[in-house]
Parts: C-alpha cells; sequence; structure tokens
C-alpha cells in the first residue's frame, strides 16, 4: 500500500514506523520540509519525504496527522490531490480542561470531509496517547488493543482495518462517519479521566458478558 503522511508529529512518526516495517511504502510530507526529512530518515524503510502536497499526491491513503485546528485548512488545500484518496484522521479536538473543541458542530472528521469532498475520510487511531502506538505491539493483559474504526465506505475500511492490523491491533466497526464525533467525545472523557483523575478507564464498563445485566451471562 502506498501511504502519504500529511504531518511530522508524533502521531505520524508511531504509526508510519509501524507501516513500513509491515512493508507498505510511505512519503512523509510537511510544512516543513527539513522535519519530513528527518522523520522520513528515523522511519527508515526508503520512506520518502517532501512537501504536503506531494505525500498527497504519493498515497492511495493518506493519514491527516495534524493537529485539529490546523487540518481543514491543509485538507483544503489539497482536496484536488485527495479526490479519490482514503484520508485517515486521528485527530483528537481536546482543549484545556479536556473539553471538546467541536462543541456542538462538525466532528473534526466531517470538517476534513467537508474540506476534501472528493476523499472518504475514515476516523480511527484517536483514543491513545503516541507513545502506546509505539508500542510493538499494544498489547494488554494478553489481549490486543482494539481500534474503533467509523466510516461510510467499505472499501476505505478495508484498507484502515488491514493498518490497524498492521500496529497490532484489532480493529471494530464504530459505524458511519457520523459517529465519528462521538470517538471524538470519547477522547476527551477518557483523557480527562485519565490525566485528571488517575482513573483507569477500562474499570467503568462491565465485560461484555454483563454488558446488558448478568443475567445475558447465565443465558
Amino acid at each position: 500500500m502506498r501511504i502519504g503522511v500529511l504531518g511530522t508529529g508524533n502521531m505520524a512518526d508511531a504509526l508510519a514506523t509501524h507501516w513500513v516495517r509491515a512493508g507498505h511504502e510511505v512519503f512523509v510530507g510537511g510544512r516543513d520540509e527539513q522535519k519530513a526529512r528527518r522523520l522520513a530518515t528515523r522511519i527508515g524503510g526508503g520512506a520518502g519525504h517532501g512537501s504536503l502536497r506531494q505525500a498527497a499526491d504519493f498515497g492511495g491513503v493518506v493519514l491527516a496527522a495534524l493537529p485539529y485546528g490546523a487540518g481543514a485548512a491543509v485538507v483544503d488545500g489539497l482536496r484536488a490531490a485527495l479526490t479519490g484518496k482514503v484520508l485517515l484522521d486521528c485527530a483528537n479536538p481536546v482543549g484545556p480542561g479536556f473539553r471538546l473543541l467541536t462543541g456542538g458542530g462538525p466532528s473534526a472528521a466531517g470538517r476534513l470531509a467537508a474540506a476534501a469532498p472528493g476523499a472518504q475520510v475514515v476516523k480511527a487511531f484517536n483514543l491513545c496517547h503516541e507513545d502506546v502506538w509505539r508500542m510493538t505491539p499494544p498489547v494488554f493483559d494478553g489481549r490486543p488493543l482494539v481500534v474503533p474504526v467509523c466510516g461510510d465506505d467499505g472499501a476505505a475500511l478495508a484498507l484502515v482495518y488491514e493498518l490497524v492490523r498492521d500496529v497490532g491491533c484489532e480493529p471494530v466497526a464504530g459505524g458511519g462517519l457520523e459517529r465519528a464525533g462521538l470517538l471524538e467525545a470519547t477522547a476527551a472523557l477518557f483523557i480527562g479521566l485519565w490525566v485528571g483523575e488517575q482513573a483507569d478507564v477500562r474499570a467503568i464498563a462491565p465485560p461484555l458478558a454483563y454488558a446488558t445485566g448478568p443475567q445475558a451471562e447465565r443465558a
């Protein structure tokens, strides 16, 4: 798979490193092409580097590893290059006080879809800190991390599911792109609990057998 990466930050580093190791072709694009070059060198595997537009042109799948405040504007400038591509959004629109910055408006993923209407936008990889994605693989208590994925196009989802598995995780269908805002709100809640309350969010939900009450397990 040919993967373009928009951005040179920690999420770009963590995810693209897995994908190069899995045998995919990766091209890193950034506003600062020297940062893109340094990241491509660190990733290895013959990863290319250059401008944001070059990365958008390169990839059949394009990772938008961009801050929420900048993502839509960058994508809008690349809309022609992104037409027909899968645009993978991992942004978290979370601000001070663990506040969801989108408020009652469109989700971060929805804003990217509006900025590049010819792309198939998929939301994934937004629930964990970048250092979790650096793990090889992210396995806890003997179970691979499960990654919710939201999107509307079956072929695009299949490609993203493959990339989730290449990180060592298991994908789970999160619904259509209209549910991406729920994933983003979940991230705001989880980050607030993890960081603000030092709480283990795994403890707030019962096991699947008890999801509808204890009678489900007996049945």
